[in-house]
């Protein structure tokens, strides 16, 4: 039985070639579900994980609706993050040039100037909000002649508080269009906010791929904080590795590990929101060329980097839900390839991060990390990973886990999150260790075992959602 092409989906022979020349010629499923209906002309709401080929799905059939000759822009694409906007133009190019249609980026940390001239003589734009805007205001064109809007992660794009911006936009947009709603998870404010921007919208669902979750070998460690460096090092100094994105939660946390590391020999550039824009585009390339092996990125940051020889991802912080550790992981195993995630954790983390490995069916993996959940399913309080038999994590010495149970993150009063539970002082107090006895701000639970346990971020301090 032959494979179905983009042709049988209905998309143009200009297009078609234009793929064929990339090496691009099966659809991927996503693309397959979704194409055909983009280009009947239906709203469409799309759950796609990162890596699952949805930018070709929805610029593949939009390239066909929109007119070389007719009024620009006729085509609206917003995406969260500068990196994804630069993705997705890089993507489409040349897709667009083969119906003769301009495609321009507008984000910020470049001229206004400039971005405006162009963005105005192209019929497809893709935006960030916030510069969108920018432009709007400033009367650089109108998007009363969109009659394409897609809204790209946009579980993302909510997360970074950019709904009322998105809604702005929306609003300024035709209301007898076309809406192409794609995102992570289609479910809360997702969900609400997807049904408010389409009409009659078809849905289509594309879970994770099972296959590239097997193509990936998961490996969970629990560490107590100070043994979190040593063993990114030894992971980073493996042989059998090609370029590592390692994780963190905050804009300091990153810059503080790329420091940290360079002490230790390893070689690394920081990504994250407090860069500019010529900074994130030159550490990009650095690391996709591969002249400095080890990328720290935050969340947001991460967003829209698509590198082919990213073997290793290593959560140094591990994420906050199912969604991100998806998206995280999911910069590996591309294209037929392999790859090695792996995830940090605490105590205090260890029960969201088993729950994240259960939604994924990782359970073997998440059990070899030695961690056991404390009975009555508390939120770690005072637990032990206990360790297999043999010694430490993998490749992470053979000391036995232990973790701070006072105070939280350096910096003194460190914040709460989700499912955490503090039984001790959270004042930020020094701990001292001699020999068998212990100092301690937190109250204790029979066997001198202090309640509370708390594992610092890489930056220190409150955690936050890096930009």
């Amino acid at each position: 039985m032959s494979s179905q092409s983009f042709a049988d989906l209905g998309v143009s022979r200009a297009v078609t070639s234009a793929l064929s020349e990339r090496g691009r010629t099966e659809p991927f499923a996503i693309q397959k579900l979704v194409i055909a209906d983009v280009l009947a002309g239906r709203d469409v709401l799309a759950q796609s994980p990162t890596g699952s080929g949805k930018t070709l799905a929805f610029g593949v059939p939009m390239m066909d609706r929109v007119e070389s000759d007719g009024p620009r822009p006729a085509a609206l694409v917003l995406a969260p993050t500068r990196e994804l906007v630069s993705q997705i133009v890089e993507e489409l190019r040349p897709i667009a040039h083969a119906r003769a249609l301009k495609i321009a980026s507008v984000y910020g940390g470049v001229g206004l100037v400039k971005q405006a001239k162009e963005a105005a003589r192209a019929q497809i734009i893709v935006a960030t909000p916030g510069r969108l805007e920018d432009l709007l205001d400033r009367r650089s064109f109108a998007l009363n002649n969109v009659s394409v809007l897609v809204l790209d992660e946009a579980d993302r794009m909510l997360d970074m508080g950019f709904k009322p911006a998105v809604d702005r936009i929306v609003a300024q947009c035709p209301k007898q269009r076309q809406t192409l709603f794609f995102s992570a998870t289609l479910e809360g404010e997702a969900g609400r906010v997807s049904r408010a921007y389409t009409r009659d919208a078809v849905s289509h669902s594309h879970a994770p791929d099972q296959k590239r979750l097997e193509a990936i070998e998961h490996r969970f460690h629990a560490l107590e904080r100070e043994e979190k460096l040593g063993a990114l090092v030894r992971e980073l100094r493996s042989t059998e590795r090609d370029l590592a994105l390692v994780f963190v939660r905050t804009k300091r946390g990153a810059d503080r590990l790329v420091k940290r590391l360079g002490r230790e020999g390893v070689d690394a550039v920081a990504m994250h929101g407090d860069k500019s824009q010529s900074q994130r585009e030159k550490a990009l390339a650095r690391f996709e060329a591969g002249r400095v092996s080890t990328l720290v990125a935050t969340d947001v940051a991460a967003r829209g980097i698509d590198v082919s020889g990213i073997s290793h991802v290593i959560n140094f912080d591990p994420p906050e839900d199912q969604d991100a550790y998806t998206h995280r992981i999911g910069r590996t195993a591309r294209a037929g390839r392999t790859g090695v995630g792996i995830t940090f954790f605490g105590s205090e983390d260890g029960i969201d991060v088993e729950k994240i490995a259960a939604k994924l069916k990782l359970h073997r993996e998440f059990a070899e990390s030695g961690f056991v959940t404390p009975r009555g399913g508390g939120s770690g309080n005072g637990s032990r990973p206990k360790q297999r038999s043999g010694g430490g994590p993998r490749n992470g010495g053979g000391s036995r886990p232990r973790f701070e149970r006072d105070g939280g993150p350096r910096g003194g009063g460190g914040g709460s999150r989700k499912n955490r539970s503090r039984n001790g002082s959270s004042n930020g107090g020094g701990s001292s260790r001699n020999g068998s006895s212990s100092k301690r701000n937190g109250s204790t639970n029979g066997g001198g075992r202090t309640s509370g346990a708390v594992v610092a971020s890489a930056g220190g301090g409150r955690r936050r959602r890096g930009r």
